[in-house]
């Protein structure tokens, strides 16, 4: 008996004290961070200096000289490597439906048409923080009685642009059934993007940028506003609503993933008992973990270049058109859909047009700017700004979650509850992946417009 007395005594003291460890572990992982203090700083060339007041109308003008060069490098083409026989999209851009790409952008895509239509949304430039922004503008045209104009901020992220939001802007800008209010969009091109100037400082990560837009939109006259965004612009969104609540009135993403050290606990536990984490219908989402984390490792690749050398990289990427065409567009395929890989021609055009993806490409060709969009993985992944620990500094704005089937990283309803204590709407889409305002304009608009009107009820009591 004295033995087994050992044993129990040694067992029960050995559950006790990892009953304890693991009681410390949680806390310690579930405090809230602090809400980090972040100034304005000068991201442009030399000194810091005054910023230029000036706001001025811009059109985009392309000058014949550059459209002559892309076409002369698309002729000159090197002879691509041919695929594995029976493979689509698995090991990359399909090279023979590249050949298909590069004669439609010879011969049928039209960029001076093209480049009108881009300037069928009225554009202006300003200086930001020393960073020439660039952003679409509109307001809508006309008002009912006893509507009221609300300011809506739009972020894009990485591969896109502000072109995935040409359907998105106008059925936000037109009076909608049921509702006392309609918005007025400032979609910027981030920094480093499109028409945007870049940073010449390192440094310039999310929540940096949400700093630079706050700024942005009070240069516009905007002191309260609505933020959505999904990819970066989601991390820039967050970061906005977080640092500044009393400014943003209402934050909704279409990409709502976090990655708190809480939440990556819950997902491990989750492994061995998914009902606690998440609903049996969604638990594909995240489980099982082997299959989740090889669909992400799979999807990242570029995330850990991007990350590490995007100079790099980008170098071969601004020489070669058809290499940028094939490094972007590759993700509008898996990003989409992961069943489109498998298709020979990755299923590109079932949810765009050809020409609607060229537009994109061409926003990074001509403005050469892929190397430093890029730029915003390395800051990103910078210690001092993984220090910030954003994901994990509560956001007490209202908050909505728009959550396609096919996004790229799923965080259930319970883990944004621990950033977002005032998470008004969480709400599972039928269709659509990660280019929600480029692929589905119709959802998500809906979700916005349903979104704001829950959140304009909350901040009314």
């Amino acid at each position: 008996m004295g033995l087994l007395h050992k044993l129990l005594f040694h067992g029960t003291l050995f559950v006790v004290l990892i009953s304890i460890g693991i009681g410390i572990l949680v806390n310690k992982l579930s405090q809230p961070a602090p809400v980090p203090e972040l100034s304005p700083q000068w991201w442009g060339a030399g000194q810091p200096r005054k910023d230029d007041p000036a706001i001025k109308p811009f059109q985009i003008n392309i000058s014949k000289q550059v459209i002559d060069d892309l076409n002369s490098r698309l002729r000159s083409t090197a002879p691509m490597t041919a695929p594995l026989e029976g493979v689509g999209f698995e090991y990359g851009f399909n090279t023979e439906h590249l050949k298909s790409v590069v004669d439609f952008w010879l011969n049928k895509y039209n960029w001076k048409e093209r480049e009108a239509f881009l300037n069928s949304l009225p554009q202006f430039k300003t200086q930001v923080s020393g960073l020439q922004l660039h952003y679409i503008h509109v307001k809508p045209s006309k008002v009912p009685s006893g509507v009221t104009v609300v300011p809506l901020l739009l972020l894009h992220g990485w591969p896109g642009s502000i072109r995935e939001f040409y359907q998105l802007i106008p059925l936000l800008t037109t009076p909608h059934h049921g509702t006392d209010f309609i918005f007025e969009v400032i979609a910027p091109s981030l920094p480093g993007y499109g028409f945007s100037e870049g940073a010449s400082k390192p440094g310039l990560g999310p929540a940096q940028i949400a700093v630079v837009f706050k700024s942005l939109m009070e240069k516009l006259g905007f002191k309260k506003f609505y933020v959505q965004g999904g990819d970066w612009g989601s991390a820039i969104g967050s970061s906005l609503a977080t640092l500044y609540p009393q400014s943003v009135l209402g934050y909704h993403s279409n990409f709502c993933f976090l990655l708190s050290p809480w939440n990556f606990f819950k997902s491990f536990v989750g492994g061995f008992w998914p009902s606690l984490v998440v609903e049996e219908q969604y638990a594909s989402r995240m489980y099982p973990t082997g299959k989740i984390v090889s669909h992400l490792l799979e999807e990242s690749g570029y995330m850990h270049i991007q990350a590490s050398k995007p100079d790099t990289v980008g170098i071969a990427l601004r020489d070669s058109p058809v290499g940028l065409a094939a490094y972007l567009l590759e993700k509008f395929s898996t990003w989409t859909d992961p069943a489109l890989r498998s298709l020979p021609d990755g299923g590109l055009t079932k949810k765009y047009s050809l020409t609607d993806l060229l537009d994109n490409v061409m926003i990074y060709w001509v403005t050469g700017s892929i190397t430093t969009s890029m730029r915003l993985y390395s800051e990103f992944f910078r210690f001092e700004n993984l220090a910030l620990k954003m994901d994990s500094v509560p956001c007490v704005v209202p908050t909505a979650c728009a959550v396609f089937p096919h996004e790229l990283g799923y965080s259930p309803e319970s883990f944004m509850r621990d950033k977002y204590p005032n998470l008004v709407k969480y709400t599972h889409l039928p269709r659509g992946g990660h280019f929600a305002a480029f692929e589905e304009p119709e959802l998500l608009a809906e979700d916005i417009w349903s979104a704001v009107q829950i959140m304009r009820q909350s901040n009314k009591s």
